[in-house]
């Protein structure tokens, strides 16, 4: 190969007052671009040093004073007072008792108090309008029911952009507090459009745009309490989009008016891992395409211009789903997803966009999302890249992105050259697995994998956020474990498993709780779906259920599926039932213990299910032949680079097929891919030690040694 893996697709963050700094990281990085971050500037002698220049925007922030002109054109979200419990007749709530007063400011106009609303939570119903009063900041409710719990569900101004809200709060900026515009109103959609023309006349130095999203911001609700200073956070909730010009288009064009109750939801909120209502699935696709319609004009003023459009997948993404109908219609010539993990690269390598670009943590600054020191005493950058990229490149492995880069303030690097030199060894050899995806695909195996959750495509490769927010969930380690495996994976609803959507399927998997989006909850009160998905594996498909799958109470089984599982989970129903009782028997596979979670109340439905490991007389993972095909139970599912190994072997015994045409390993800490067309194999030790593995590929076996954690590119 010819390829230069020195230099291009790397995106480095530039600074203003550290000139020398940034174009040496850019030559010993290879980076062909130069960015902004947040909070940075980029001086004349970097911007003419000949590289091309992306310049960050948040179109809907850094316009206060147009804000503090039109208050009205700020954006707005439906809260939940806390329960105040009636002593008497009367009860006094004050609305953002309990909130961040920095974020949130109340809106008692008019129009927003016709979608107030009180709840006696209690008795589950909702106070008559003429049973409360709002004067001062308080709400009176009267004829109230002793004892009973009483909240209030009110519309409130976002008054400070989360996202500044956060670097201030984190990173002790004292700059003033930006505050957001809505474009849904129609001075402030005129004013943005207007501001983006006038920026770009006035930047002619900028090649690339770089939309730090949208519109609207993911949900991030502070609390005044340090000791829950994060109220609330997902990463997919449309919460913060709503307002009362919102409320009334909608009714307009629906036909039905939406009530404050169909986003507080009882005080739990519209969180993404619960099943969406009616009401939610037909709220978003309202959204998604006024996203798409008004990002459509910003990308076409950008392209008059001569620039192109790149949108940050993180921050305001909210209404811009990646998988979603109208993504592709918006015209964004590149999409850049931050990314801590395998299937985030996964996430942003399949969207349809002729440029993809990870930007790498950790990003730079002093700590890092989790509060713990990164660029600051304490703090090992070095070790903290390694271990992302670990996760990175198998994924990356599997499938080609155009370009990597960082962000944030990159004179924090000066003092860790140890940091320095192991992004330098990244794009190495990120452009050698790039010039290897250019010769052609890496091989797969014949195996199509299919994950079944509510979202379907629409949320491929993700549940809600990123891995340090979603991990309690085995699915996400399902994902993170598929996302560097050499099989073809899909994601799919019920709906489409229910209508002919498991045709072209070999492996099905559903993971997830009770009642969870993943999962699936009531859906499977439909007898339509147990009964395809019954004769799916009875005519030869296999399925795979982790934790919970399938689970919905009130049935004769507590989980769906059972009686094609082989397991079912007791909560008490058969306590006086006799379980089935079991011998543990030798897994035809390497298995992983650690990745297994403890499932109290897991018991057999067929004597001829075998376990293969139990814990405390409770199966822990179970292999069931039924009728052509087979179904696994796995009680949880960890990530770790053995799991992902014992979920390689059991898809290929669920399927009778062998690894050798895809090339892999007799090590579980060595994770490979083959790439035919260049007759290369690329082979990750993801062990901190040094190892040799046989790896064996349509040509027979190789054995490879490695060091500790290496990535070698080895021709045969």
């Amino acid at each position: 190969m010819k390829e230069n893996f020195t230099q291009g697709g790397f995106t480095l963050p530039g600074e203003a007052g550290y000139e020398q700094l940034t174009l040496e990281l850019a030559k010993k990085w290879g980076a062909d671009v130069i960015r902004d971050s947040d909070g940075t500037k980029l001086s004349p002698e970097i911007v003419e040093a000949g590289y091309r220049i992306y310049s960050t925007i948040c179109i809907i922030r850094e316009h206060n004073a147009f804000a503090e002109a039109h208050p009205d054109a700020q954006q707005q979200t439906f809260l939940s007072s806390d329960a105040v419990i009636a002593e008497g007749p009367e009860a006094v709530i004050e609305p953002l008792k309990g909130y961040f007063d920095e974020q949130f400011q109340l809106n008692d106009s008019p129009e927003a108090l016709e979608y107030w609303q009180v709840w006696d939570r209690t008795a589950g119903e909702v106070v008559p309008r003429e049973n409360w009063s709002y004067a001062d900041g308080r709400i009176t409710v009267t004829g109230c029911t002793p004892w009973h719990r009483y909240t209030a569900s009110f519309l409130c101004w976002r008054i400070w952009e989360e996202i500044n809200m956060y670097n201030h709060t984190t990173n002790h900026w004292t700059s003033e507090h930006l505050r957001q515009l809505d474009p849904r109103h129609p001075l402030a959609w005129e004013y943005l459009q207007d501001w983006l023309e006038k920026w770009c006349v006035d930047n002619p130095q900028t090649n690339v745009v770089r939309l730090t999203s949208l519109f609207y911001n993911f949900v991030w609700i502070f609390g005044e309490d340090m000791r829950r200073r994060s109220r609330f956070v997902d990463w997919g909730s449309y919460d913060f989009t709503v307002s009362p010009a919102a409320l009334k288009a909608f009714e307009a064009e629906y036909g039905y008016a939406l009530t404050a109750e169909d986003f507080i939801n009882k005080g739990k909120l519209q969180a993404t891992h619960r099943p969406p209502t009616a009401h939610k699935r037909d709220y978003m696709d309202f959204i998604q395409r006024f996203v798409a319609e008004k990002a459509k004009v910003l990308v076409e003023i950008i392209h008059r211009h001569g620039k192109q459009a790149y949108v940050f997948y993180d921050d305001s993404w909210v209404g811009m789903e990646p998988y979603g109908k109208y993504f592709a219609s918006i015209g964004f010539d590149g999409l850049i997803k931050c990314i801590f993990s395998g299937f985030e690269c996964r996430l942003c390598a399949g969207a349809d966009v002729p440029v993809h670009e990870l930007r790498f943590h950790p990003y730079l600054f002093p700590v890092g999302l989790g509060g713990l020191p990164t660029f600051s005493e304490g703090g090992h950058p070095e070790r903290d890249a390694v271990a992302y990229w670990l996760h990175a490149r198998r994924a990356l492995a599997r499938q080609a992105v155009e370009r990597i880069g960082l962000g944030g303030y990159l004179h924090l690097t000066q003092g860790y050259p140890e940091f320095v030199d192991a992004i330098g060894e990244m794009g190495r050899q990120f452009r050698r697995l790039k010039a290897l995806h250019a010769e052609g695909a890496p091989a797969l195996l014949p195996i199509r994998v299919a994950v079944l959750h509510t979202w379907g495509s629409l949320r491929s490769w993700t549940l809600s956020g990123h891995f340090h927010e979603t991990d309690a969930n085995p699915l996400i380690h399902v994902n993170e474990a598929l996302s560097g495996l050499p099989v073809d994976v899909r994601f799919i609803d019920f709906q489409q498993a229910e209508s002919g959507g498991l045709k072209d399927v070999d492996v099905l998997i559903n993971a997830g709780f009770a009642g969870d989006a993943w999962s699936g909850g009531e859906v499977w009160n439909s007898a339509e779906l147990v009964a395809e998905i019954t004769r799916f594996v009875c005519e030869g498909g296999a399925l795979i259920g982790v934790a919970e799958p399938s689970a919905c109470p009130g049935g004769d089984s507590f989980l769906r599926l059972a009686h094609v599982l082989g397991v079912d989970i007791d909560h008490g129903e058969y306590a006086c039932h006799a379980p089935w009782s079991f011998e543990v028997q030798p897994a035809p596979f390497a298995v992983c213990d650690d990745a297994l979670a403890a499932m109290p109340g897991a018991r057999l439905t067929d004597p001829e299910t075998k376990v293969l490991v139990a814990e405390g007389g409770a199966p822990r993972m179970t292999l069931h032949a039924f009728g052509k095909g087979c179904a696994a139970w796995l009680s949880g599912f960890e990530y770790s680079p053995a799991a992902a190994r014992m979920l390689l072997e059991l898809l290929l015994h669920m399927t009778g097929r062998t690894g050798k045409d895809a090339g892999i390993s007799d090590d579980p800490m060595v994770e490979t891919a083959w790439f035919p067309a260049s007759k290369t194999l690329v082979v990750m030790n993801d062990a901190n030690a040094p190892v040799e593995a046989n790896i064996e590929w349509p040509g027979g076996t190789t054995r490879v040694a490695l060091g500790p954690e290496e990535l070698k590119f080895v021709q045969v």
